[in-house]
């Protein structure tokens, strides 16, 4: 009865029915390894908690926060912008806080966007993506992540006949781990301006990258038109603080900070010190956290591969996209491999059409257990999984 129909269009979570295995997993005794949520199990840096600390022991961090407080973490994201990426951008026109990049993305499309405007979306892609569209009412057209391409689009291959109002891109990408160069931003950012397109780019794996690789920025390629959103979630294992920041053309971000300012009063003052210290710390604390996605990659790739899964080795994030041959009905897998076995998967079919036929592992443990988890699938059917389920 008191559903809207924004809330109704929303779609359902394929997430629910795998929580649902897990619980009858550890019902029936089996020790889970729960590889299906992208969430860090690493502690943020030290100097981070302790600046939180120090907050909550400071009266001043209790009030509301007010837009003019929020500058020294406008000020923390926009060094960091130009330490990193050698992009300068102004604090006080270019840049707003965001209570965690999720909200960050869903308003912002709220911002930008008139309802039935068309939203360019990746398949695969992530699946909050179509919620926010969703509420947002947007006409949602997927853009194809194509395998021959390294998981990159051919927009030339858009129809003329589609007129995207914005175009959502994400890379390192969730969920195949496909990374894209600065001549790729460039690319897409003169296709966007030919078309009067607003690129936003969400960046949170910017800097869980392994080996020689680092991942640029879409705003390396201009900052009209482009709209950029960092979280502080996996680089500085923040998940659970709910910081990130947009930052990127000035009048979507103030379209946005309009927005943001009828439905919330800013991330607590204590955690907007915490992310701005985050911010400001050398790049090696980065890296070591990098480090240790590194060796679970390098940890389960190999096992999966004596599985004849194909998977790419990841140059970022912290996922591993494997396809599985002959795998027809990815859903049906996952659940038959969280029931039997005790190893929880994120089904490539929860990412799009174009997700079937692969399942996802986040890096989320350590690499014994990552092997561990690769060894029980060895012992779970694709045929006898996809007939079990129907």
């Amino acid at each position: 009865m008191w559903m809207s129909s924004r809330a109704n269009a929303v779609p359902g979570s394929v997430f629910a029915l795998m929580d649902a295995a897990k619980s009858r997993a550890r019902a029936r005794g089996l020790p889970v390894i729960d590889l299906s949520i992208g969430s860090s199990d690493q502690s943020p840096p030290e100097a981070v908690l302790e600046a939180l600390r120090g907050a909550t022991r400071d009266p001043l961090t209790y009030r509301y926060p007010l837009f003019s407080d929020t500058a020294p973490l406008r000020e923390a994201a926009a060094a960091y912008l130009l330490r990193r990426f050698g992009v300068g951008v102004d604090p006080d026109t270019e840049v707003l806080p965001l209570i965690g990049a999720q909200e960050g993305l869903a308003h912002l499309l709220l911002a930008v966007t008139d309802p039935g405007d068309t939203l360019l979306l990746p398949d695969p892609g992530y699946p909050p993506y179509l919620g926010a569209a969703a509420v947002a009412g947007l006409r949602t057209v997927p853009l194809p992540l194509l395998t021959e391409r390294g998981f990159l689009p051919d927009l030339d291959a858009v129809s003329a006949s589609v007129h995207p109002r914005a175009l959502l891109l994400n890379y390192p990408n969730n969920p195949t781990s496909a990374v894209a160069d600065a001549a790729f931003f460039q690319e897409v950012v003169e296709w966007c301006g030919a078309r009067g397109t607003l690129l936003i780019h969400d960046h949170p794996y910017a800097e869980l990258t392994f080996g020689d690789y680092r991942a640029p920025s879409a705003l390396e390629a201009g900052i009209h038109g482009v709209v950029e959103v960092h979280s502080l979630s996996k680089t500085h294992h923040m998940g659970g603080f709910r910081v990130g920041f947009a930052a990127g053309d000035a009048g979507a971000i103030a379209a946005l900070a309009r927005v943001k300012g009828a439905v919330d009063f800013h991330a607590y003052l204590g955690i907007q010190r915490a992310a701005a210290l985050a911010l400001g710390l050398p790049d090696a604390v980065g890296r070591t956290g990098a480090a240790v996605f590194q060796a679970r990659r390098d940890a389960l790739v190999p096992a999966l591969h004596t599985l004849g899964w194909e998977v790419q080795w990841p140059q970022a994030s912290m996922y591993a996209w494997a396809r599985v041959p002959g795998l027809t009905d990815s859903v049906a897998y996952a659940v038959r491999a969280a029931e039997d076995c005790g190893v929880v998967v994120s089904p490539g079919r929860a990412f799009g059409e174009r997700g079937e036929g692969f399942v996802r592992f986040a890096l989320v443990q350590p690499p014994e257990v990552l092997v561990e988890a690769a060894r029980r699938l060895a012992g779970v059917g694709v045929a006898e999984a996809v007939v079990s389920t129907r």
